[in-house]
């Protein structure tokens, strides 16, 4: 870091400008049958540290430090030919199947009681997906059936006699997943999946009127249908469900990692896009419903290293797409959970995909240790503290140029307010990658001065440093003793190129 930053961004913090609440929901995860996600992920029987249900306890504990309060289920590709009864009943019975999305071989040891049981006792909320591409509204009602009804109906009662005494009560469900792709397992159309989720969905809720139901958006903004599909999605099925879904994966491409950088002026473009289509089809429909989205995938993908699922070998517990982040990767999802905030008021639910091992921000060996990737601390620090009401938070200072997106700001950022302690929460990303950037924030119409709590940052000499098994601990937040509030009200800090920051602020007058 030098002594005096090449430029400054400025922005105010005003208490009346706010964007939206953070639902707590924002900091989802996800698991798939997928890879190493389940097995020798969060579940391996042979572990060392596994409880008396076969989940490691390392990686438990890791998802408890993570902060995510919702984690999505079972897919993800996989679940459009998954048959849910393969996973409930005697492990020992269970038919090992051929999995099409991934080509591997499913044991079926984990399964819808086995996650439940799991997310229970790791203190998540549990967001369930159901099988539209092979299957439809018989085994989607019955699997609400055999989840939330107490007893007294025969899936309810097979609940019970496998062991699930109490229903688990879940709450949020997706309608398939991906339908708009040509990869997906009985891909279709736009208005011949809006007309199936819009029936499946009535026939969920007959089961159980409290749940909450997500459609399937386009799988990405560069699908063919991007748009159309959304748009014809919602008009059959927009008086049914409660959220539309939006998928987005980033990676450095071409050697413009200026552009990768900049990744969050994508996402912001595609949520936009997405609530301008909403709600021409609320105004088009007379509806008073403004419609909620889910982004229930999204995360840093390196995409171009993945041969394709036809391209894998058949086998069991494959390593698939274990990306290891660097500290460039942990600047973009930092940057990318920003912009989730900044759309607080559309955006209730998001997942990071996956948790552990496919591109998780935790990584495990079988049989060994788990450790921390960089992109999991901006993750966990976010959801920690990064709560309450979003204020808006206009950047005027230098731009960077990038290939994709032309010029956008050097800095990105995002601010929080507590308002029931006063605390605000500061997130910073240098997307510079020569120069120190200089940070003022003037805090306006506050009735408190307020004081740095703390500084923490990832940034290193080498934006490519990764954490690996060897050492797991190369990359980790480090305190910053010099950022302060200048006696005019003024937050000033220095951002390294290629940083993340989360700044912690707390009125003077409060302990």
């Amino acid at each position: 870091m030098t002594d005096q930053p090449a430029a400054t961004a400025r922005v105010t913090i005003d208490p009346d400008f706010g964007l939206g609440t953070v639902d707590p929901r924002l900091y989802g995860t996800f698991v798939e049958h997928m890879g190493r996600c389940v097995y020798t992920g969060i579940y391996e029987p042979a572990h060392s540290t596994a409880d008396a249900h076969g989940f490691r306890g390392d990686v438990a504990e890791l998802v408890r430090e993570l902060g995510t309060g919702l984690v999505r289920y079972p897919g993800g590709n996989f679940v459009s030919g998954y048959h849910w009864e393969d996973g409930v009943g005697p492990a020992d019975s269970r038919p090992r199947r051929l999995d099409l999305a991934w080509r591997s071989i499913e044991t079926n040891q984990v399964g819808t009681d086995e996650f439940l049981g799991w997310a229970r006792r790791q203190g998540v909320e549990p967001m369930m997906a159901v099988n539209l591409g092979t299957r439809g509204i018989d085994a989607a009602r019955a699997l609400v059936e055999y989840c939330n009804i107490p007893g007294g109906t025969a899936w309810s009662d097979l609940r019970v006699r496998h062991g699930a005494r109490d229903p688990h009560d879940v709450k949020l469900w997706c309608l398939g997943n991906e339908m708009d792709g040509p990869w997906q397992t009985g891909h279709t159309t736009a208005v011949e999946y809006g007309r199936l989720a819009a029936q499946a969905g009535k026939a969920m809720r007959q089961v159980d009127p409290s749940i909450e139901l997500v459609a399937c958006g386009s799988s990405n903004a560069e699908m063919p249908t991007f748009g159309e599909w959304e748009r014809e999605v919602l008009h059959e099925t927009y008086d049914e469900v409660d959220y539309l879904s939006l998928h987005a994966y980033y990676e450095e491409k071409d050697g413009d990692r200026a552009g990768f950088l900049a990744s969050g002026a994508q996402m912001d473009a595609y949520i936009s896009d997405i609530v301008a289509t909403a709600d021409h089809v609320r105004a088009v429909r007379r509806s008073r419903k403004r419609m909620k989205l889910s982004f229930d995938e999204w995360n840093v993908w390196y995409q171009s290293r993945f041969p394709g699922e036809r391209a894998l070998p058949l086998e069991e517990t494959p390593r698939l797409i274990e990306d290891t982040y660097s500290v460039t990767d942990a600047a973009v999802v930092g940057s990318l959970l920003m912009t989730l905030l900044r759309h607080a008021d559309r955006v209730a639910i998001a997942c990071l995909a996956q948790l552990v091992n496919v591109i998780g921000p935790i990584r495990s060996e079988p049989g060994g240790p788990s450790w921390r990737q960089t992109t999991f601390h901006p993750f966990a620090l976010t959801a920690k503290y990064a709560r309450g009401t979003v204020l808006r938070t206009e950047v005027s200072g230098p731009l960077i140029e990038t290939r994709q997106y032309g010029p956008v700001d050097a800095l990105d950022t995002a601010t929080t307010l507590d308002p029931e302690t006063g605390a605000l929460t500061v997130l910073a990303v240098n997307r510079g990658q020569e120069h120190d950037l200089g940070l003022r924030a003037a805090l306006r119409g506050f009735a408190s001065r307020y004081r740095v709590v703390e500084h923490l940052m990832i940034a290193d000499a080498d934006p490519d440093a990764a954490n690996t098994e060897e050492n797991p601990d190369r990359v980790t937040p480090r305190p910053v003793r010099e950022t302060r509030v200048t006696g005019d009200g003024e937050l000033e800090a220095v951002l390294p190129p290629v940083s993340w920051s989360v700044i912690r602020l707390a009125p003077e007058d409060r302990a």
